[in-house]
Order: structure tokens, then sequence, then C-alpha cells
């Protein structure tokens, strides 16, 4: 039995990755698959001082307090600097990490470097997209009912995730046991960003020809990815 952690990105909760929490349990893993701060279901905490520190705070206390290790973290989105923000605070606790189609930004670099779009909604406090933008782009290329389902549970997302820059000053240093996933039709974060990464990290590389939420278009396979790196 191994213990996964799966952190999702922006915009999104703990379920996004419905499709692979059941495929990991049927295998017999524990698998942990929480709303960050402000996200998700607690959608109604939004406030400011949510970054991707805390974010990545609260995987680590979940580490500790649910007393995992050798934990596999997996991260998609903007939830690949929460995972890597959670491996700065807790290292000893990671056997493994995956990036799923993931931002991995180095030390003071921000999003806002790599995705320039701005979100439908920017606020004071949170940005997002509206229901309408999210049927029709974000998700656009999955199945109808996968889109709208999705589509029905986006949250706006705390802005200084987006806004300030990430604080990384060892985890870049460090030899994790690492894979990485580019996902060939999602326009971010791109190609050239994601190989960055599998470089810095000398991860395995792996390829899948869709869209940015392989977790809901490609559940089997990613699955795979995430058992066996």
């Amino acid at each position: 039995m191994t213990n996964f952690v799966l952190i999702h990105g922006a915009y999104q909760g703990g379920w996004i990755w419905r499709e692979i929490v059941s495929r990991l349990r049927a295998k017999g893993h524990n698998v942990f698959a929480p709303s960050l701060d402000g996200c998700g279901e607690r959608k109604g905490a939004m406030r400011p001082g949510i970054t991707t520190e805390t974010h990545g705070a609260e995987i680590a206390e979940l580490l500790f307090y649910e007393g995992l290790e050798k934990a596999v973290l997996v991260g998609t989105s903007s939830g690949g600097m929460v995972m890597a923000a959670a491996c700065e605070q807790a290292p000893e606790r990671v056997e493994r990490i995956v990036f799923a189609d993931a931002l991995a930004l180095m030390d003071g670099e921000k999003i806002r470097d790599i995705v320039k779009r701005p979100a439908s909604v920017e606020g004071d406090v949170a940005i997002g997209p509206t229901r309408e933008d999210a049927a029709g782009r974000l998700f656009k290329d999955l199945p109808a009912d996968v889109r709208d389902w999705a589509a029905d549970r986006v949250t706006m997302h705390p802005r200084a995730c987006f806004y300030e820059p990430v604080k990384l000053p060892t985890f870049w240093s460090k030899p994790w046991q690492a894979a990485v996933l580019y996902c060939s039709n999602a326009p971010n974060p791109g190609e050239p960003h994601i190989r960055r990464s599998q470089e810095a990290l000398g991860a395995s590389w792996h390829v899948l020809e869709t869209d940015h939420y392989p977790m809901l278009s490609k559940p089997d396979e990613l699955t795979e990815i995430i058992l066996n790196g």
C-alpha cells in the first residue's frame, strides 16, 4: 500500500481527482485529495493572505497529522507549485513526486511569468473563470457530461498564488525521484516549461495526447503514470 496525496490546480478542488482516487483505492492504496484553503467546497474561506506557501503548508501538515511516510505527491497545473512548497517543508515524508502537466517554477518566479492570459474575473483577493468560460474554454474538449459536471464545480482561486513569486530556496537542489507528464493538446504551461522541469529534476518523461485535465480525459493512463512513474 502506498500513500498518495493528489494536489489540485487553480479553480479546482479535490473533486477534480474523483476518477483517479477511485482507481487508486481500488488497487488498495491510501489516497488523499484535499481541497485547498479557499478552493472547492472551502470557497467560503477565501480571504487575503492565501499563497502558494500557505497551501504548501496545508499539505505538509496533512502529511504530519495523518502520519504519512514515503508519500507520493501528485500535483497538476498550479498544484505543481503547491507540491514543491510542501516538499520544501516536509521533505522527509516524501518518497516520489509527479508533475501532471503542472507548473514548476524556479525560486522567485511567479505563475503570471508563464501563464499571462488574465482570468475572466480578476478581483483584489481572488481570480477565476465564469462558468461559461470554464465550459467553453477550459473544459471544451471533454465529453459534454464531464464538461458540465466540471464547469458546475469551478471556483475562484487566491490571487496571490498567481501574482506573488514562489519561495523555493532548496527544492530544485534536492535529488527527488520524479515523473513529469506533458499534455500535448494543452496551451499552458506548454512543452518548453514542462521540459525544463523534467531536465532540472532528471525525471522520467511522459506525454499524453490530451488537454490540461488528464484526470478527466485520460484517467486510466494518468493512473498508470502515477503508479509507476
